[in-house]
């Protein structure tokens, strides 16, 4: 029998959380009502088991294991205050603002076992992925901490005229923090957008968001590109080798990057983040076929 275990997303703990706020997009009564789950801003006692960092936003959103780790059953399901199941993907807001946003940690830093939300399930929980029915592991460690931001989709229809014409990877919008403390599983931050990556994999955009947790020591330093090369140094370039060349070993090519081979700065990371939630809003008013994707 499969297993279950609870905890929280997220702790409110912090009274430098911003108010709630809506999504880009309002959408129509067909699909859920994003806005209605429950913002907790109240100060409360917290267990040793939920997370107490001031960058963790909390849309009262708790945490159910399913199964053990690492076997092909376990699944990791985002619960709201009444216990109902909501998707990480599409239940939580993205837009925060002052610049800051929703950022769901799938894999945690210095961790090699490749999670991620299951697009194609109900209420889209965080699995450990797949391949031929083995579950896949990356060769070596990934040294941030990595996820997805809600409330984004990189459409598979559209071409992107400044990336080679490359067309969107039918998945949420990728984020690599470079904080110093590492995330767990399911865990939902506040950050901030710093640059982009434009990488493209078997011919296929998938943008990699470089960011921040508002939590950090340094995130105060870090502002934009040049900040990240001046308190960083050498980040952007690891990152971008990193994921170039995280397939060779299972003798695959290396991935390759737009733009020049070169991050770009937050002002274009804002424009991709802006970009892929009109065309997530698109998607889940059904205005586009969602195909094989959960919309719940």
């Amino acid at each position: 029998m499969a297993t279950a275990r609870m905890m929280s997303a997220a702790s409110n703990t912090s009274a430098s959380c911003l108010p709630h706020k809506r999504p880009f997009f309002s959408l129509s009564k067909k699909v859920p009502n994003f806005n209605s789950l429950c913002f907790n801003n109240t100060t409360k006692r917290v267990s040793k088991r939920l997370f107490s960092c001031k960058s963790i936003y909390n849309p009262d959103v708790r945490i159910k294991e399913e199964g053990q780790p690492e076997t092909l059953d376990y699944r990791v399901y985002f619960l709201d205050s009444s216990g109902k199941k909501v998707s990480p993907w599409h239940g939580i807001p993205l837009h925060l603002g002052d610049g800051a946003f929703n950022y769901v940690v799938e894999i945690p830093k210095e961790s090699s076992a490749k999670m991620e939300v299951a697009t194609d399930e109900q209420f889209t929980p965080i699995k450990q992925d797949t391949k031929k029915g083995k579950l896949r592991y990356y060769p070596y460690n990934i040294n941030w901490n990595y996820g997805l931001l809600p409330q984004t989709w990189e459409d598979p229809s559209l071409a992107n005229a400044e990336v080679e014409g490359a067309f969107g990877d039918n998945d949420p919008v990728d984020v690599v923090e470079i904080g110093e403390r590492r995330g767990k599983i399911g865990e939902i931050l506040k950050i901030k957008p710093l640059a982009a990556l434009a990488m493209i994999d078997e011919g296929e955009l998938d943008w990699k968001i470089v960011a921040i947790s508002l939590d950090d020591p340094r995130a105060s330093l870090v502002n934009d590109i040049d900040d990240v090369e001046k308190n960083f140094p050498g980040t952007l370039t690891a990152i971008r080798d990193w994921f170039r060349d995280y397939k060779i070993p299972d003798g695959k090519p290396a991935n390759k990057f737009g733009l020049g081979n070169k991050a770009a700065n937050k002002d274009y990371a804002l424009k991709v983040i802006m970009e892929t939630n009109e065309s997530w809003a698109k998607l889940v008013k059904r205005s586009i076929p969602a195909g094989e994707l959960s919309l719940v």
